[in-house]
């Protein structure tokens, strides 16, 4: 972690009784509808970084990294942080999460389906570049649920990510780990 984000307060950090889940509109659910921009999150949500460091880490053209950067910041998803110097002496323009995408119920509801699998395909592309040996626990099962059943779980395996994410600042010195968890319903 850079000291430029050191000092930085994450809105994701607010205490879980003044964050409340809530249905992503059409401008947010369109913005976190491509892997790229969500992996951009990711990487922000760590750090303040530029437009090329960004575009750098992603192995991505600088153009098309700021136009998903753009589109992030329109939705209310990233943010300039402060201005600073580069190591060159140029001034950079960081960018930063707001956090405002965890509180989103269903982001990727009623979009079409490329769209709700871009949080999969980014938690690959994150995956591959970690490397095998990156993985602390892998589960995957099936399990015979009711409609209520899995909303039930849904619920709890939510409540727990979100004490994690709202306390996340008091363990900021500690290694980084991602994760992502997927409930489906399978065909018979």
């Amino acid at each position: 972690m850079s000291d430029q984000s050191k000092n930085r307060q994450p809105s994701t950090q607010a205490p879980p009784e003044a964050r409340q889940r809530r249905p992503a509109t059409a401008r947010e659910a369109k913005a976190l509808s491509h892997p790229l921009r969500l992996r951009i999150l990711r990487l922000c949500g760590l750090d303040e970084l530029t437009n090329k460091q960004l575009a750098d880490r992603l192995e991505q053209d600088p153009g098309t990294v700021l136009y998903h950067v753009r589109q992030l910041v329109n939705a209310g998803f990233l943010e300039q942080g402060d201005v600073r110097t580069g190591t060159s002496g140029a001034l950079e323009k960081p960018y930063r999460s707001t956090g405002r995408s965890w509180w989103l119920s269903d982001a990727l509801t009623g979009t079409e389906s490329d769209a709700a699998m871009a949080p999969v395909e980014a938690f690959q592309e994150e995956l591959r570049e970690a490397g095998p040996e990156s993985i602390s626990t892998l589960a995957r099962f099936t399990l015979h649920l009711s409609p209520d059943d899995a909303r039930v779980l849904d619920e709890r395996l939510q409540e727990l990510l979100d004490e994690y994410i709202s306390t996340d600042d008091e363990r900021s010195h500690l290694p980084v780990h991602g994760g992502i968890v997927v409930l489906h319903s399978l065909r018979p």
